[in-house]
């Protein structure tokens, strides 16, 4: 594994500890299809969550949740579609797609997480 990847597994990791912290049930992680991934679907209560992870390990580049651009909130919004279809979950009257940013620091991560991000 690259350092690149690794450092985004990491950040999933981080997320998803995160995530089941805060109550989320975590009914996916790393889902594919042949027009992309989707990092994490998770629940809590009846909304169904999509959320996307940023790690990044400085802020050259911005804060993590920026490099979510609105063609990267095109594609999730297709892939949600594509998942729904997939497994057809039952129990959620909600959709939202968030954003969780992982920061890599001296003093240890930061996580934001962004509920709702678009």
């Amino acid at each position: 594994m690259g350092v690149r990847q690794a450092l985004g597994s990491w950040g999933e990791d981080l997320a998803v500890q995160h995530l089941e912290g805060h109550g989320y049930e975590v009914l996916a992680r790393n889902w594919r299809c042949r027009d992309g991934e989707l990092d994490v679907v998770a629940r809590i209560g009846q909304v169904l969550c999509f959320v996307e992870v940023k790690t990044r390990s400085g802020l050259a580049f911005g804060e993590p949740a920026e490099a979510v651009t609105w063609q990267k909130q095109r594609n999730l919004r297709l892939l949600a579609g594509r998942w729904l279809t997939a497994y057809r979950p039952t129990g959620w009257s909600e959709i939202r797609f968030d954003v969780i940013g992982v920061l890599r620091t001296g003093d240890g991560p930061q996580v934001t997480h962004l509920e709702g991000a678009f």
